[in-house]
């Protein structure tokens, strides 16, 4: 049995993907340095090292997008492609998890 086919990602400019692309990059990256989910050092200082690479990607798309003259993020958009991306699994490895009663 094949899986459910996923939502088309709705149309993007170049940029606007690369803005989506780098963002959801430094999210999965601050998901592997959050100290609640870490399992080791070495995980989190790689990801901490490519942080900086992944967060000039989003700088730079959002400077291409901004000097095109694109002065406002569509967010409803942005925010489908998002989800289409897996985005709020993603995000959650940014929160700290809920505490458990003893």
């Amino acid at each position: 049995m094949l899986p459910p086919e996923l939502p088309p990602l709705p149309a993007l400019t170049r940029a606007e993907a690369a803005f989506i692309d780098s963002y959801l990059e430094v999210v999965d990256l601050l998901g592997r340095i959050n100290p609640a989910h870490g399992r080791d050092t070495y995980t989190a200082l790689r990801a901490a090292q490519a942080l900086v690479g992944r967060a000039v990607a989003v700088r730079d798309a959002l400077t291409l997008m901004h000097g095109r003259g694109e002065t406002r993020v569509c967010a409803p958009t942005l925010t489908r492609a998002l989800r289409v991306l897996d985005g709020e699994r993603r995000t959650g490895r940014l929160t700290v998890p809920p505490q458990t009663t003893p």
